[in-house]
């Protein structure tokens, strides 16, 4: 049995992690609030706005829809979501083993390139032979969870489309983790490009779109944005299932060192117990010795 030292200070050990661990997970609450507020009025938008250019894409001419041409998948780019910091589950986890099995499996024979968002992913991916294609793809993405907006997401998605459309890339697919609620984060798998056809409806018929200003005009202006939406989108996603895993964590961290306390309290008073009688044993010893 461990002596009473070592005893308290794993006991003070404990305690002083349990009070980092709850003030994480008080912070991750707070800002998991402002994050899911955020895709919960983004995801209606951006639902509508996809199934709008799968239809407008679908009615297109192979020379008009540039980011819905379907090639022969010899060069695959994916776009890898995952957070900057730690102490989140699996979440992290569970992108780079998805995009992982990708790149080797389901990709096998393709030249696979990835474009990491958050540092996570980065660290891992510039270990393995996953090089991005290109001078002009975005490196360094870490800092667009410091100040996530539409504005600072845009670009990232204009190099993407653009090495798209210049055939630098066959398929591009975005991976990230769909946030659910707090607890539950989906790893989703989401074709950015080429955009796809609507699912065939029952009756067989295709929507018929009247263009107004001028057809040119959408497909200039109309798609390109809902491409950046889509990514902007799948970013609020990620950024609020890590806000929500990591509550989760923290949440359970604390919870075990909780009932570890428990545990080397009740340890610390068997063997304060034992030394006090041994020592009640040593001078009733001692008493009987001298008595004799």
């Amino acid at each position: 049995m461990a002596n009473l030292k070592e005893v308290r200070n794993r006991i003070t050990s404990v305690s002083s992690t349990q009070q980092i661990t709850s003030a994480m997970k008080m912070v991750s609450a707070a800002k998991l609030r402002r994050a899911q507020d955020a895709i919960t009025q983004m995801r209606p938008y951006a639902k509508k706005l996809k199934e709008i250019l799968e239809n407008l894409s679908a009615s297109l001419d192979s020379s008009d829809g540039i980011y819905s041409k379907q090639r022969e998948v010899k060069n695959v780019l994916l776009v890898v979501i995952t957070s900057n910091r730690g102490l989140c589950g699996g979440f992290n986890a569970n992108v780079i083993k998805t995009a992982s099995r990708l790149a080797r499996e389901e990709y096998n024979g393709c030249k696979v390139s990835v474009v990491s968002i958050g540092k996570k992913a980065a660290d891992f991916f510039k270990k393995t032979e996953f090089g991005i294609l290109g001078t002009d793809m975005p490196r360094g993405l870490n800092e667009l969870f410091d100040n996530l907006t539409f504005a600072n997401t845009a670009p990232v998605a204009e190099k993407i489309m653009k090495s798209f459309a210049a055939g630098e890339f066959d398929k591009v697919e975005l991976i990230y983790n769909q946030f659910k609620n707090a607890a539950v984060q989906i790893t989703t798998v989401e074709q950015f490009l080429p955009v796809q056809a609507p699912p065939a409806s029952k009756t067989g018929k295709s929507i018929d779109y009247i263009f107004e200003p001028s057809k040119e005009f959408i497909v200039a202006d109309l798609i390109p944005r809902s491409l950046k939406t889509q990514l902007f989108k799948a970013l609020l996603d990620s950024h609020a299932s890590e806000h929500g895993a990591r509550m989760t964590s923290m949440h359970k961290a604390t919870d075990n060192a909780g009932s570890l306390i428990k545990e080397l309290k009740l340890m610390y008073n068997k063997a304060r117990q034992a030394a006090i009688t041994n020592e009640i044993l040593e001078i009733v010893g001692g008493a009987e010795a001298l008595n004799g």
